[in-house]
């Protein structure tokens, strides 16, 4: 489904990525792993369209994308929940979750039911501030909203942060649906390795700007693939 192929990234003089290649597929779970600083966000930035490349290759069911904007990659399939979640706060809930409309065709602006059952406060909050509710409110706020333009791939950066264990694991749960049951393409930045170890089809772990190791999730439990994870 996405296939990104020696993507290295500048900011001014500094270089965040540096020959990045990875691939996430229909239906399943790609999780990328590092510790702080390694390059991970500049990686999902850059595959929503978000930063371009320096130099390198993004594709999307083989269509590539390195020209296109964070808008049309959106409008072909690819949703971002952001780390911090970034929702807007005077809006209520109802309008937030209203703002994923933009790329879809006015016959299919409404909110899927699945979304509601994924994330049942939601229902009861429609009319609420998005600023009035609690973090990890706000993050199924964040993943409903991108769940309404009905994406093919669902790129997260790190939904865990700063939520309580109870909504950690409501998150996981809707994940897993997303995979199982909807067919959605999961990548996920996290830094909980229990999370990942549950969920992932594959991890990815990137140091230095560079992805040193690709393997199934059970790899976490090697401690040669953990020191690239500890401090």
């Amino acid at each position: 489904m996405l296939t990104v192929k020696d993507a290295t990234l500048h900011y001014g003089a500094a270089q965040a990525l540096r020959g990045v290649s990875l691939t996430a597929g229909e239906a399943k779970i790609t999780c990328v792993l590092g510790r702080n600083g390694v390059g991970k966000t500049s990686l999902m930035r850059a595959i929503v369209g978000h930063h371009r490349l320096t130099s390198g290759e993004i594709a999307f069911e083989g269509k590539a994308l390195d020209r296109s904007a964070a808008y049309d990659r959106a409008r072909s399939g690819i949703a971002f929940v952001p780390q911090g979640r970034e929702i807007f706060p005077l809006l209520s809930v109802k309008e937030n979750l209203e703002t994923g409309f933009a790329p879809l065709k006015r016959a299919d602006r409404h909110v899927p039911d699945h979304v509601f059952e994924l994330f049942p406060v939601l229902k009861s909050m429609l009319s609420r501030r998005g600023g009035d509710l609690s973090g990890g409110q706000q993050q199924q706020l964040a993943i409903g909203r991108a769940l309404v333009m009905r994406p093919k791939l669902l790129v997260l950066d790190e939904p865990t942060e700063g939520i309580q264990p109870s909504i950690i694991k409501d998150i996981g749960r809707a994940i897993r649906f997303l995979r199982d049951t909807a067919g959605i393409g999961i990548l996920l930045v996290e830094q909980y390795l229990d999370f990942c170890r549950e969920l992932a089809d594959e991890v990815n772990i990137m140091d230095r700007g560079q992805i040193v190791h690709c393997g199934p999730a059970e790899d976490l439990d090697d401690p040669q693939v953990r020191k690239f994870l500890t401090v």
